[in-house]
This record gives C-alpha cells, sequence and structure tokens, in this order.
C-alpha cells in the first residue's frame, strides 16, 4: 500500500510542478547542449526527491532500513536542495562542488566509509586509499549522472532499473521506494517530455547510487563490481567521453553534445529509441552480474560490451 502512495504522490507532486513551472516561466530553454527543440518546464526531480525522503523516513520509523543507510542516504537532502537553487540561479562551480565534497564526506561519516577494494587476486584495505577512491566516486557519480540526463526518459529509466536490479539482487524496500518516487516522475517525463528532471533530481540519483555501491562494498567486496557493472552504461559514456575530450585538447568545462546518448539523437534516432536500447543493454550487464558465476569475467563482457557500443556510436555519428 505504501508503494502506491508513493507513486501517487510522486505523480501528482510532478505534475503541479509542472504546470507552477510552466505558470512561473520556470523552464528549461534550448541551447547548443539541448536535446530538445522547445523550451519546457524543469525542476521535476523535486518530486523524485520529496517522495524519496518521504519513503525512506517511512522505512526508517517502521525498521526496514538499515540506521547507517538512511543516514547516508539523507544527507541527500543537501544536494536537492542545493542543486535546485543551482537550477533557478546557476550557483558558480566551486560551490557546487564544495556541497558535493561535504555531502560525500558525510554520506562516508555514516557508512562507516569503504572498508575494502577487492580487485580478486589482491585488496586494498588501507583506509586512506580506500576512502580517497569512495570520495572521488561519489563526486563522479553525482556529476556524471547530471551529465547523462539529456534526452526524455534517459536518467530516469536508468534509476528504475538501477531500483529494480538493486531489489533483485539485494532485497530492500529502499529499491523499491526508489522504482515508485522515479515512476511517478517517469510518466510526465517519457517521450515527449512534459517536463524535466533538472539538477535536483540528476545529483540526487547519482549520490544515490555511489551511496549504495559503499554500502553493499562493505557487506561484500565483490558488491563493489556488481554495482559498477550494473552502473556501466552511464559511468563508462561519460568518463570515456571525458577523456576523450582531454586527448583532443577541448576545454572540458565548456559545454557540449559528444556523449553516446546525444550522438545517436544526432544520427536521427528519436528519444524513446535510444532510452529502449539502452535499457537492453542494461538487461544484458543485469543478466551477466546474475547469472555468471565470476564478477570478473561479467566485468570483462561488460567492458566489451560497453566499449563495441561506443564503436557502434562513433561510426553512427563522429566523436
Amino acid at each position: 500500500m505504501i508503494y502506491i502512495v508513493l507513486f501517487l504522490l510522486s505523480f501528482a507532486l510532478t505534475y503541479f510542478i509542472k504546470n507552477y513551472a510552466i505558470k512561473k516561466s520556470l523552464v528549461a530553454k534550448v541551447n547548443e547542449r539541448s536535446s530538445h527543440t522547445v523550451p519546457t518546464p524543469h525542476g521535476g526531480g523535486i518530486a523524485i526527491a520529496v517522495t524519496w525522503f518521504i519513503g525512506l523516513s517511512y522505512l526508517f520509523f517502521v525498521g526496514e532500513i538499515s540506521s547507517s543507510l538512511y543516514y547516508a542516504l539523507m544527507f541527500g537532502v543537501i544536494i536537492s536542495v542545493v542543486s535546485y537553487l543551482d537550477d533557478l540561479y546557476e550557483l558558480s562551480p566551486k560551490l557546487r562542488l564544495l556541497t558535493q565534497a561535504c555531502v560525500a564526506l558525510g554520506g562516508m561519516w555514516a557508512l562507516g566509509g569503504l572498508q575494502v577494494i577487492d580487485f580478486g587476486l589482491f585488496s586494498i584495505e588501507n583506509q586512506v586509499v580506500t576512502n580517497l577512491f569512495a570520495f572521488f566516486m561519489i563526486i563522479w557519480f553525482i556529476n556524471l549522472y547530471n551529465f547523462l540526463d539529456g534526452i526524455d526518459g534517459y536518467a530516469g529509466s536508468e534509476a528504475l532499473f538501477l531500483g529494480l536490479a538493486g531489489f533483485v539482487l539485494f532485497g530492500g524496500a529502499h529499491f523499491l521506494v526508489l522504482v515508485v518516487s522515479v515512476l511517478g516522475f517517469l510518466v510526465w517525463n517519457w517521450h515527449r517530455a512534459k517536463i524535466f528532471m533538472g539538477d535536483v533530481g540528476s545529483t540526487l540519483l547519482g549520490y544515490n547510487v555511489a551511496i549504495f555501491t559503499i554500502y553493499y562494498a562493505n557487506q561484500d567486496g565483490v558488491n563493489l563490481w556488481v554495482w559498477i557493472i550494473l552502473f556501466g552504461l552511464f559511468w563508462f559514456d561519460a568518463t570515456l567521453t571525458l577523456f576523450r575530450r582531454y586527448k583532443n585538447g577541448e576545454k572540458l568545462s565548456q559545454a557540449h553534445k559528444k556523449h553516446a546518448y546525444q550522438r545517436l539523437t544526432q544520427a536521427g534516432w528519436p528519444h524513446d529509441k535510444v532510452v529502449l536500447s539502452s535499457m537492453g543493454v542494461n538487461i544484458v550487464l543485469f543478466c551477466s552480474v546474475y547469472f555468471l558465476k565470476s564478477i570478473w569475467i561479467a566485468f570483462l563482457l561488460a567492458l566489451i560490451l560497453l566499449y563495441g557500443i561506443i564503436k557502434f556510436v562513433d561510426y553512427k555519428k563522429a566523436f
């Protein structure tokens, strides 16, 4: 019953935010980085955030989520508020980065840091190294999720997939809360989108994925790689694109449209085709984790698949 209530809350909040944004002219204008052609309301991620935090708090009070995970995820309130202000007023990059760093430290404190990085043949247990890795991973996940939020339904469907995959693999009512929180928004964000998520939603989702990664990696070191594989479509595209732009001598702070999903839309693929194709890739990634006994074989196959996808996109639209 609680999940139906949360879905309806997310759905209704998104509807009211959409109408309010239209009334107040809070719309995402078309620019050189846009993949949309008409001004569209933004800030729909508020509905995701409000529903998510209400759902998490309910789980905490009924004892269905560990206190460490709850407190770590609740630090996301800070990133959501600051990101919404950034949506409205375009805050300075330094302020955004400082906020992300503080939230990353808060989340790591709540979880007790990252205990170990398991590489199969050897493990790194030095807490300075593991926590530096966790710190930068959180910040990178926050930002790359924001980078990959550019076409109708893409960021929302990725969160939907991760929530469902997390529930199947690990259980946990928090994953179902994530699913219904995103699903209520996604109804309005599907192609053609009537409202966009905005930074308030994308940065929160990226933070959540990082916290899940650390939390479950502390239970079993192999789980670090499980989440890296599940999240592979996003981090591989964002990381490789950043590296290729750096190698080309481009100014990294400059807006661009060179991510794989953006180049596919430039090649003529409609948004829904890109999103549905990405879900197909995600299903393959999930199956590799679920059915293969060796996480290292799954990781290798995931890298081969993701690199092959990039080469396919290069063929459709040059970098």
